[in-house]
């Protein structure tokens, strides 16, 4: 018996693969140039009491997560639309456990679409360290004006 020819060709999935990536790449580097100008926006982010900056850290984590979570439902769509994965909730937890490079392996995409999983785990990790550049740099500027403050 014959393999089955695969519907879809290498440069097909690395188109399908970039688009996915750039879209998702612009999902969330939108939302923290919106968060970024939020917070500039904010007068009183260098003058919060403890409570306040607990909950502003708070808030800014699960905006960032959030973002997260679109990304990976956007992965899952795709698998769906792909007829690679049955269900989207099936997809959306391969999805998810595939973008934090967890990989238990129990869910698998087709072989002929086995290629594309990896752009998506390396979307999660790129996403995953722009997510935590972003973190450090808000909690920084808040420590040293933190900080600063208390030198006056």
């Amino acid at each position: 018996m014959l393999p089955e020819p695969e519907p879809h060709g290498p440069l097909t999935k690395l188109i399908i693969a970039g688009v996915l990536l750039g879209l998702c790449v612009a999902i969330h580097a939108a939302g923290i140039v919106g968060l970024s100008r939020w917070l500039s926006a904010r007068k009183d982010v260098d003058h919060q009491p403890y409570f306040r900056d607990l909950w502003l850290v708070v808030r800014i984590t699960w905006v960032l997560i959030g973002l997260h979570l679109i990304t990976i439902l956007i992965w899952a769509v795709a698998y769906v639309e792909l007829e690679c994965l049955p269900d989207l909730s099936t997809a959306f937890y391969f999805s998810s456990i595939t973008y934090t490079t967890v990989g238990y392996g129990d869910v698998v995409l087709p072989l002929h679409w086995r290629s594309i999983s990896g752009a998506e785990a390396l979307t999660g990790i790129f996403l995953a360290g722009l997510s935590t550049a972003f973190f450090f740099t808000f909690l920084s500027h808040v420590l040293q004006n933190r900080f600063r403050g208390r030198t006056r």
